[in-house]
């Protein structure tokens, strides 16, 4: 069928939400009935209304529970537009809370269709096809769309790795805090540094466990708008043991819009927040430390914010000892069009800061790297390449102590396999690059992708993730909550998810294991590792910062299901036949023909068991395994032991 037969779809992300994965699956099934002019994430609305003209229905994505505030003037822009026929849906996690009722809110703005939680792909096809019947194809709109969404890619500049002048830190800070009222009260490194070491330190309490005198760490997610809720869920936390801490910021901070954040700090309550995180900047230094001092545990700062200098200096000037993110895992998983040649200047900052705190107080500062990328169907070289890479731009700017994140997959013997591997190698590439007594940590997250429906189903993901955590000998563990399929937790869901969890480690030395198995993975994830690093330093010529950049433009490093243009997209993954997460496509990777006939070989068992064709049902595979968790359509968890 010539395109111009077809009926056009109009698809994009809205506002400051980054999440992909959803969208690109959507587009890969709708690309089978219509024509899909595809927007990506984080557009404002004008796009969509820009646009409209070449569509037959727009479908609007929102899940970081803003979208009231994103769609403000909708309903006026939609009535200034009376020519306007065409059919508008939106979806996603819609508000705060569990989003009962906010249909009829939306519906009255002018949307034809409203889902505001979890809906199964073939109810949205299968809608559509119902709404679209008898209309007419758009025609000839092609050229005028290619147009609309030419982007250009700047051409490859080599990249500085020397660590930050003394004079050259000092003029940036200039510029960095007076970037929100807020950031004067950080100015004083000195004082901030006097108030740090009174503070529990993340990396000490890391270093416990890595020399044997305690557990697996187990670190819930949570972020609410006001102090005192903050407060109150971190002393909730603590009563039931819980030995570390951290909040998660907002989506105004994230896109370093303080300036709404502070809006929607007002129109919070005690009861009720009417933001989806903790808006750190806004509450500032003073805020930090009260919390700090009222809990006394250790506490990081998570957040994938695109410009991270202003909020760096105020967590650690408020007493956070952990700060997470780095060049590629805050750039490439979360954002549209955002050059590494701009990401990676921004974080030598945040890793000079944190290595001036060691130089001059003598402040050991964890450095965490966000190894879910994603989030969904990432090998475990992936995600520890990207990690080890982002730990050799830190250690070059003075930082002492790293912590490399994994997301679990599934399948026990490679989720194990994966935290061993970090284990292994993180150590000994850093010491080959000059870099001695660095302390490396293992960040273990439980599963991070869409997360089972039935409540029976969570639970027990939760509880057996927690014991291949214990088992994989990793450092730290960032849980989940039963009701991660419907709503945001609440306090009483994050305590439910730890107990859980806690149950689950105790269970865990009854477990046995196929230590066979197990070094068999590890040999071939440390072989993809290597491949990757190498890959990448040979693309730089020794400049690992210069190779990364390269590396992604020519496709030596590809992240499966990422927004950026920046990404070349060609590398497919999905589960083999025992749940393990396998390459359908290796596109550009550095990988040699061996790893890449093992790679083929499992998905060709695959693709027999399911009687699929290759190259013609690959998306298939793709869109099942993605969504398979989701609907529950799986015996048990793990998916493989």
């Amino acid at each position: 069928m010539n395109t111009n037969d077809k009926l056009t779809i109009l698809l994009g992300g809205i506002g400051g939400d980054s999440h992909s994965v959803g969208l690109t699956i959507l587009r890969q099934a709708l690309s089978d009935r219509y024509q899909v002019f595809y927007l990506g994430i984080q557009n404002p609305l004008e796009s969509f209304f820009q646009h409209v003209p070449l569509c037959n229905a727009v479908m609007i994505s929102c899940m970081d529970g803003h979208a009231r505030h994103y769609l403000t003037e909708f309903p006026a822009m939609l009535r200034a537009r009376k020519n306007i026929s065409q059919n508008w849906y939106l979806g996603g996690n819609l508000t705060i809370g569990d989003g009962a009722g906010c249909e009829r809110t939306f519906i009255e703005m002018g949307f034809h269709g409203v889902f505001p939680k979890y809906v199964d792909l073939q109810v949205v096809l299968d809608m559509l096809e119902r709404d679209l019947q008898g209309a007419a194809p758009v025609r000839n709109n092609i050229e005028i769309w290619n147009r609309a969404r030419e982007i250009h890619v700047t051409a490859f500049v080599d990249q500085s790795e020397d660590k930050i002048s003394a004079d050259a830190f000092e003029k940036l800070r200039k510029e960095v805090l007076p970037a929100w009222k807020t950031g004067h009260a950080a100015r004083n490194m000195e004082a901030n540094a006097a108030f740090l070491k009174d503070q529990p330190s993340f990396s000490a309490l890391q270093r416990q466990v890595l020399d044997g005198k305690r557990g697996i760490l187990v670190q819930p997610r949570c972020g609410v708008g006001l102090v005192d809720q903050q407060i109150k869920l971190f002393k909730s936390f603590k009563a039931i043991g819980v030995p570390v801490l951290s909040y998660q910021v907002d989506s105004y901070t994230r896109n370093n819009n303080y300036a709404a954040a502070e809006e929607e700090i007002r129109h919070s309550s005690l009861f009720e927040s009417s933001i989806n995180g903790f808006p750190v900047v806004n509450h500032g230094v003073p805020a930090l430390r009260r919390i700090i001092s009222e809990t006394r545990v250790p506490l990081q700062t998570r957040h994938s914010t695109r410009e991270p200098r202003l909020l760096t200096e105020i967590s650690y000037a408020g007493g956070v000892t952990s700060f997470e993110g780095g060049a590629i895992c805050y750039n490439i998983p979360y954002y549209n069009n955002y050059q590494l040649t701009e990401s990676i200047p921004v974080w030598q900052y945040v890793d000079r800061l944190t290595g001036l705190y060691y130089e001059r107080f003598g402040l050991v500062l964890d450095r965490e790297f966000f190894g879910p990328l994603t989030a969904t169907l990432i090998p475990p070289s992936l995600a520890i390449s990207t990690g080890i890479l982002e730990s050799l731009l830190a250690v070059q700017q003075g930082v002492r102590c790293v912590s490399i994140g994994y997301a679990e997959q599934g399948n026990r013997i490679q989720d194990i396999a994966a935290i061993r591997t970090i284990n292994k190698i993180a150590i000994e590439i850093i010491k080959n690059a000059g870099y001695d007594g660095i302390q490396v940590n293992s960040i273990f997250h439980q599963y991070m992708a869409a997360f089972p429906p039935l409540p029976h189903l969570a639970e027990e993901l939760i509880r057996e993730s927690a014991i291949t955590a214990a088992l994989s000998g990793a450092t730290r563990m960032l849980t989940k909550t039963p009701v991660e399929a419907y709503k945001i937790p609440t306090m009483r869901d994050n305590i439910e998810g730890l107990l859980l969890n806690f149950s689950g480690i105790q269970k865990a030395p009854e477990q046995t294991l196929d230590e066979l198995r197990i070094a068999g993975e590890c040999e071939m994830i440390e072989k993809e590792v290597w491949a990757i690093i190498d890959g990448v330093i040979q693309c730089g010529k020794g400049n690992v910062a210069s190779g990364i950049v390269k590396a992604f433009q020519v496709g030596m490093l590809d992240i499966p299901f990422a927004p950026s243009v920046h990404n070349r997209g060609e590398v497919m993954t999905a589960r083999d036949c025992e749940g393990a997460v396998r390459f359908i496509r290796t596109g550009k990777l550095p990988f040699d023909k061996a790893l890449r006939e093992f790679h083929a070989e499992k998905m060709n068992d695959r693709r027999r068991r399911e009687k699929m064709i290759k190259g013609k049902d690959d998306h298939v595979l793709v869109e099942r395994d993605v969504l398979s968790i989701a609907r529950g359509q799986y015996e048990h968890w793990p998916l493989f032991a």
